[in-house]
């Protein structure tokens, strides 16, 4: 289970080198998951208590090529990935969510991405989000890009300057994967003060708040592997990514993601209250 630990220090070299190899794997990795994608592939469900919980032949093709290729470039790294759990290694831990929306993947939707970040102790220091059907490119070390196909160059992405929750976009992937009694009344509560709340999308929600076409994500019950790669690509882009509570997001739980932090304070205030 990863945990928190000392901080291992990366310099800035060492985290360039490190960017390119993620955004390079990550490309490889997701290239895999189109061989699946909208064609004939086996479903299982990872739960016996009546609930659905899928993995695909997908997620399991693209976590395995990230796991070998870490191996042979970062031996001495620790791994944490959703479908083959963790290994531990030197401090520093590569963190993989190989289809971040699994349900839109195995129902032929485009809004799922593959998810790597890297784990210091106690922050992540890099993460890259990449659609590979549509071949879209996310990544953040401080700073937040974006590249899409076609693309001369990567964009620099910025949140939106909206500070008033009646003006607002808020994106959830489900409502009912938010827990039943305070947690989704306080949901209930912040979606009546929004102009618009739009449904479904996993990592994709937190894609575009980055890019600043929504200015609220949000989602209940994620773990570590669901967000950290989101949290550099979130505060590299100008936004606030913490807990409900204002605390850290990376190990997961009740995650909110803000344009900004006027708004996230003001959205804060209403899921705390």
């Amino acid at each position: 289970m990863l945990t928190y630990t000392d901080r291992v220090l990366v310099s800035d070299v060492e985290l360039a080198e490190l960017l390119r190899f993620a955004c390079v794997v990550a490309r490889e990795a997701g290239q895999l998951t189109l061989q699946f994608f909208r064609r004939p592939h086996q479903v299982d469900n990872k739960l016996d208590d009546g609930r659905f919980d899928p993995v695909t032949e997908g997620d399991r093709a693209a976590e395995g090529a990230l796991r070998r290729r870490i191996a042979e470039r970062y031996p001495a790294y620790g791994v944490m990935g959703e479908e083959y759990g963790f290994q531990e290694g030197c401090g520093l831990t590569w963190v993989i969510d190989p289809i971040d929306g699994t349900r839109a993947f195995m129902s032929g939707m485009v809004h799922w991405g593959l998810l790597l970040a890297l784990f210091d102790g106690q922050e992540p220091i890099l993460g890259v989000m990449y659609q590979p059907f549509t071949d879209e490119l996310w990544f953040g070390d401080g700073r937040a890009a974006f590249y899409r196909r076609g693309s001369a160059a990567d964009l620099i992405i910025r949140t939106r300057d909206t500070n008033s929750l009646a003006d607002a976009v808020l994106g959830t992937t489900n409502p009912n994967l938010i827990a039943a009694g305070d947690d989704r009344m306080r949901f209930d509560r912040l979606e009546k003060l929004v102009r618009l709340t739009r449904y479904g999308g996993d990592c994709y929600v937190y894609a575009v708040v980055a890019m600043g076409f929504m200015d609220l994500g949000l989602d209940g019950g994620l773990q570590s592997y669901d967000v950290q790669a989101l949290v550099p690509i979130i505060r590299g882009a100008g936004g606030v990514i913490t807990s409900w509570a204002g605390g850290s997001p990376v190990m997961g739980g009740n995650v909110l993601a803000s344009a900004n932090p006027v708004l996230h304070d003001r959205a804060l205030s209403v899921l705390g209250g």
